[in-house]
């Protein structure tokens, strides 16, 4: 409790692990779980059912867990759950999920949300992801693994961003991006590979190298996307040790809802 400063205002229902600690006049209500070594920085205030996980660290005035910005929203327990050892900058906003989708919305593990970050209502969002300043989702946004939002990046509700793609800076989405690419702008376009950091993350020869041809079936060959789809069949062929990514990449093409941008 020493970890606990005394202008803290926490509610006696909330569940907190006694090596939490709680800086200056933040707020925590009563539906609020938090797991050990997560540090909560002052003026922070957290709220509805919310649960936070291990070795997570919320910098001064953030607001999670507050109700969605959905005029559907009538104030049912819907939920927010952060995962393991995310960093959230100043003035984050992430919302609880809604009865219109899953009740959740789910941040996983070893994230780092910069200043101004929104996560709105029912958002996914991966592991080891990078939201930098002011970039913001708006509802039901599925984010995979290791993507990149870049400073003041917007993503319309509903699109899907796969594993290891790159938004950049100022960038406005309003449809599907495929893993692995990058892209920007107004309306957003895309620019290539994220290949530096797929050699980073250790993505063999072998499996750049298939990634790169699917990358030309969608977008340098000339090919309708069913039948760039149809093609990445024979890649699983060519590239027996590349079969994970190119599955990765059917799978995200078959989930898509709103469409690519090509």
């Amino acid at each position: 409790m020493s970890k606990i400063h005394s202008t803290a205002i926490i509610a006696k229902e909330a569940c907190l692990d006694s090596s939490v600690e709680v800086g200056a006049y933040s707020i925590i209500g009563p539906h609020v779980q938090i797991a050990a070594g997560t540090k909560i920085g002052p003026h922070v205030v957290l709220e509805g059912h919310t649960t936070i996980g291990r070795d997570n660290t919320f910098f001064q005035f953030s607001s999670i867990g507050a109700a969605p910005q959905d005029k559907k929203y009538a104030g049912e327990p819907t939920r927010l759950e952060i995962g393991d050892r995310n960093t959230v900058r100043e003035f984050c906003t992430f919302n609880l999920g809604t009865v219109q989708d899953a009740d959740v919305t789910r941040i996983g593990h070893d994230n780092l949300m910069m200043a101004y970050v929104h996560i709105a209502h029912d958002c996914q969002v991966g592991n080891n992801t990078i939201f930098a300043n002011n970039a913001s989702i708006a509802g039901h946004v599925e984010i995979g693994d290791w993507v990149i939002l870049g400073g003041f990046a917007g993503v319309h509700q509903f699109c899907k961003i796969g594993a290891h793609a790159m938004l950049g800076m100022n960038t406005s989405l309003t449809q599907d991006v495929p893993p692995f690419v990058i892209l920007s702008g107004n309306p957003a376009a895309v620019h290539g590979l994220n290949l530096e950091g797929l050699k980073r993350r250790g993505f063999t020869r072998e499996q750049l190298n298939a990634i790169r041809q699917i990358y030309k079936l969608l977008y340098k060959s000339g090919l309708t996307l069913e039948e760039a789809k149809l093609a990445m069949q024979a890649a699983l062929a060519e590239h027996p040790a590349a079969q994970q990514q190119i599955q990765q990449m059917q799978t995200f093409l078959e989930r898509s809802t709103r469409g690519i941008v090509r």
